[in-house]
């Protein structure tokens, strides 16, 4: 990986995730945090188009740089990485503006 390294709030979905030993592990599905409060949870990612995303705690995303997200996790354990479920919508309480 080269490249310097660069903030998560600039990853975006399609970018390359690779393991600790530079092996392939993925594409970034989903950025996960909340970028008013810069506050990064991890990443929702996905190795094929076939299998379910795969959640990433943000401690173990190691490097950023431009286009790439190295983790600091072995292939073995991103294989075993547990399934990512959208948290549920927030409810956002807005005036009804129907009677306007």
């Amino acid at each position: 990986m080269s490249g310097d390294p660069v903030s998560w709030l600039v990853i975006e979905p399609g970018w390359s995730v690779t393991a600790s030993d530079g092996s392939e592990a993925g594409k970034v599905h989903e950025v996960i945090g909340d970028s008013g409060k810069d506050i990064f949870n991890g990443l929702s990612i996905s190795s094929g188009l076939l299998s379910a995303p795969r959640y990433v705690p943000a401690e173990q995303v190691g490097t950023i740089t431009d286009g790439a997200v190295q983790l600091d996790l072995t292939p073995e354990q991103v294989e075993r990485l547990g399934g990512y479920d959208e948290p549920p919508p927030s409810e956002e309480v807005r005036p009804d503006t129907t009677d306007l």
